[in-house]
């Protein structure tokens, strides 16, 4: 009958130990999203963008708050294409005084920051559907 070897247990305990300090090491990296924006470089590129004129993160402005907006498109499939729709196609909003103007269409340095900035605001807590 086969049995397998074991490793003198000074060696498993050694094992053990480095495949844990390697996971306390690299476990928050890995278990990060890909799409991992953090919150300053979001809030640099809206405010660089002016977007914060309008809009802040908690709380109504001229238009609705960042985490209204994920309240309102996180239940849908299509959130993140819909949401880099808006910041980038120049279509026509609604100003509470009630005239119109072109939204401002949001500048980055590529396609993979605006997808990162519409996977951050669909993280943020909280909010109310508009």
């Amino acid at each position: 009958m086969f049995q397998p070897t074991r490793a003198p247990a000074p060696v498993a305990r050694l094992t053990l130990g480095l495949l844990t300090l390697g996971l306390l090491i690299l476990g928050p990296g890995l278990a990060a999203p890909a799409w991992a924006l953090d919150g300053a470089t979001a809030e640099q590129i809206l405010s660089d963008n002016k977007c914060t004129k309008c809009h802040a993160i908690d709380r109504k402005k001229d238009g609705p708050a960042y985490r209204d907006v994920a309240a309102k498109f996180r239940p849908e499939g299509d959130a993140v294409p819909r949401l880099i729709h808006h910041m980038t196609a120049g279509e026509r909003v609604k100003f509470p005084d009630g005239h119109e103007e072109k939204h401002k269409k949001i500048k980055v340095a590529n396609e993979q920051e605006l997808k990162d900035l519409a996977q951050w605001m669909l993280t943020l807590p909280g909010g109310q559907k508009y």
